[in-house]
């Protein structure tokens, strides 16, 4: 779990060191709601927000994913101080994704 003031740096700098193909999914407290940031590239980047609205967001690069990431951070995580942050290794977006709590 990390802040959700310092979770803008902490998901660009984790971005950056995982290898294309793999995802960051980040979640609220209560894991209802989600946003996946998918590398597809050295510089390319797919994000999947699932939550108050579900859309998906292709070939974003890394200046037009931080913008978009603050946008979802408003929408998504209005009122958490804390998000949840996880790494799915060799993320297949057609695939259904693990749930990680039963509600």
């Amino acid at each position: 779990m990390i802040d959700k003031a310092t979770a803008m740096e902490t998901v660009l700098e984790r971005l950056a060191k995982l290898p294309a193909g793999d995802a960051l999914d980040m979640r609220t407290y209560k894991r209802n709601r989600s946003v996946v940031l998918h590398k597809t590239g050295e510089d390319s980047y797919n994000a999947i927000q699932d939550g108050y609205e579900k859309a998906v967001y292709e070939d974003l690069n890394a200046k037009k994913l931080k913008k978009l990431l603050k946008t979802l951070f408003k929408k998504e995580f209005p009122r958490s101080t804390k998000i949840r942050l996880y790494t799915l290794e060799a993320f297949d977006p057609a695939e259904e994704r693990p749930r990680m709590k039963e509600l």
